[in-house]
Formats: C-alpha cells, structure tokens, sequence
C-alpha cells in the first residue's frame, strides 16, 4: 500500500507561507512583549504622597530620580521597538538564531523596568548605574546580532536596500557606545547619564548634515 501521499512535503509556495506567518507571529509577539515592558514601567513609578499640596510636592521631587529613570527607560525601550519596527516589517522568514537572538533581546528589555527601579534608588550610585548601563548595552549588542542576521541569511524580502539594516546597525551601535562610555565615566560624576544623550544625538546631528549635503554631491 502506498501511503507517499500522506508525508507529501509541503510545497515552494507552502513552505514560503509558512515562514512567513512564523516572521509575522515573531513580530507580533515582539510588539506585545514590549508593550508588556512599559507597562511593568509605569507600575514601578512610586506615587507622591502627602496631605496639602506642599507635602505632596516635596514627596514628588524626592522621588525626582526615579521619575527621570522612567523617562529615560521610557524612550530607551521605544527606540528599540521603533527600530525593530523599521528593520522587521522587510522581514519575511526566520530561522532559530534570529528566533534566540530575539528571545534573549526581548529578555532584556523585560529586564529594564526592574533595571530602572535599581538605578532610581538611593545610594552605591556606580553600582546601580554599571548595573543598569549593562544591561542596556546587553540588549543593544543583541539587537545587533539580530539585525546581521537577516540579510546574511537571505531573511528580508527581495529588494529591500541593504542600507536599511546597515543604518539600524550603526543608530543602536551608537546608542551602545553611549551607555558603555558612561559606565567608566560613572566612576568619576553622576553626570555619566549625558553621555546616554550627548553620543546617539552626535551621531543623529552628523547622519542629518549628510542627508543634507548628498543631494549636492551626486548632482556633481
């Protein structure tokens, strides 16, 4: 009896559905992940407490450092999604290393509500602010192997400019530096949080002055 019917293999068109829904659902799940992560933010912000308007104030502005660990945390998770977002909406397939690159990227960004919680507390500020800063650092270099792995494994859609993941790269490397730069800088002044803004912005101010001037050039 012939059962070769019933093991059929799936064909080139059913095969490239399949990966695709599996790069869809990685997506989705990377999205909803996220949003779980500031939520678990904004569930760590301590409340201001107080009778009159002057005590609740004062309760406030002690709490100022956590706020500002919130803020930070805040735009930090949404400028890796808003990455991932740009480089995974040209993805049409997945293999296991992106699956466990994206796992361990999104474990670090989980990480990051309770990162923030550690580095709005009071006093051992190097220790709390290397803690943080690393993990930070971990979930940017994951980002990156992720972002490699796409185009080197013919993941992306045909067509897509290899400058998109290039330009992903070179954003969230940026971002990296600034965090690891501030960790020896956190030995010397508690001031090391600029080096989180003043690095990424540079590099945005200089990536904008040769969008400008490149039109000029290839018209030459």
């Amino acid at each position: 009896m012939d059962v070769s019917n019933d093991h059929e293999l799936p064909s080139a068109d059913e095969d490239m559905e399949i990966r695709a829904v599996s790069a869809e659902r990685l997506t989705f799940f990377g999205d909803a992940v996220v949003a779980i992560a500031l939520t678990l933010l904004a569930l760590e912000l301590p409340v201001p407490e107080g009778s009159t308007n002057s005590e609740m104030w004062h309760s406030a502005t002690s709490h100022r450092e956590s706020y500002l660990a919130f803020m930070i945390s805040f735009v930090v998770i949404a400028a890796h999604w808003r990455a991932h977002h740009r480089v995974f909406r040209h993805v049409t397939a997945t293999n296991s290393r992106l699956t466990s690159y994206t796992m361990y990227w999104l474990l670090t960004l989980v990480i990051t509500p309770f990162a923030t919680d550690v580095i709005g507390g009071h006093g051992a500020f190097q220790s709390r602010f290397v803690f943080y800063a690393a993990v930070q650092c971990a979930a940017c270099l994951l980002f990156i192997l992720m972002v490699r792995e796409i185009p080197r494994e013919g993941l992306a859609r045909p067509g897509t400019p290899p400058e998109i993941f290039s330009r992903s790269i070179r954003r969230i490397g940026m971002v990296a530096l600034g965090f690891l730069i501030s960790i020896p800088v956190s030995l010397v002044t508690h001031w090391a949080y600029v080096c989180w803004i003043v690095v990424p912005l540079a590099d945005s101010v200089i990536d904008t002055r040769k969008g400008r001037t490149a039109p000029q050039g290839s018209e030459d």
